[in-house]
């Protein structure tokens, strides 16, 4: 087998999620920063997509007078966020097994996946970030109809309907992502090390998220705080946070799903 394409387990070994405490979530962010130190130019170099990605989006709505709708891309950015991450991971079990790094055998990795189930995870999550945006716009016209926002009427929002469409936004918005992240949290790991199709890799990214309700929870709150910090300095933090979110979700799939001997 080529340098490029990892050995995979077969679906069969897959093993039951572990139960896993706050410490390892700590333990995984200090080993993700750490192959990160390890391989900086890897997560530059796949971070840069997701950068260059933001500021163009960015200058496409001012360029258009309508930076407000760049709030609910924002909001979602995080949805889109794990696909950056998939070379991440193989950077990781390569650090993690000992394997040669390479430009070529790693990028090699990430473009064999077109062959296998990441195309099909990837489809799903554009179409819930697509339908996320499509709902956000949806929830502003129910509580304002057609009237266009601008930049002179942004008090609106402080207003009793812009309060109410916040709350509204805001319950519907976390449920979708609470769900999605339950969905997703796993499956991308789980799908670039065992061959697996999409929707068992969903369930058992589901199933380990159950496992580990409270735990999980504050996972998933420290990705969402530290991209949003990442963002805001012109998304220049995502140099730094991706890459180290990225391999640390690596460890924490490790840990959730032990490799089979």
């Amino acid at each position: 087998m080529s340098d490029t394409t990892p050995h995979h387990a077969p679906a069969a070994t897959l093993p039951d999620p572990s139960r896993i405490t706050t410490g390892d979530l700590w333990d995984c962010l200090r080993l993700g920063l750490h192959d990160f130190k390890r391989a900086p130019l890897y997560g530059i170099l796949f971070s840069a997509f997701y950068v260059l990605g933001g500021m163009v989006m960015y200058a496409i709505f001012a360029a258009s007078a309508a930076e407000y709708w760049f709030i609910p891309i924002a909001v979602g950015f995080p949805i889109l966020a794990p696909f950056a991450a998939t070379g991440l991971y193989e950077v990781s079990r390569r650090l993690e097994n000992g394997d040669a790094l390479g430009l070529g055998s790693v990028f090699g990795a990430v473009f064999a996946q077109k062959d296998r189930q990441v195309p099909s995870m990837a489809m799903f999550v554009l179409l819930v970030f697509m339908f996320w945006v499509f709902l956000a716009h949806t929830i502003f016209a129910l509580f304002f109809g057609l009237q266009p926002i601008t930049d002179s009427s942004l008090t609106m929002l402080f207003t009793g309907n812009g309060l109410m469409m916040l709350l509204v936004g805001t319950a519907i918005g976390g449920v979708m992502a609470s769900m999605f992240y339950a969905l997703t949290v796993v499956s991308l790991p789980l799908l670039l090390d065992r061959e697996v199709d999409f929707i068992t890799a969903m369930i058992t990214s589901f199933a380990c998220v159950t496992t580990n309700p409270v735990v999980m929870a504050i996972w998933a709150a420290t990705i969402a705080l530290g991209l949003f910090i990442g963002m805001v300095p012109l998304f220049l933090g995502l140099f730094i946070v991706l890459p180290m979110f990225g391999h640390a979700s690596w460890h924490l799939y490790r840990r959730l799903l032990a490799k089979p001997d």
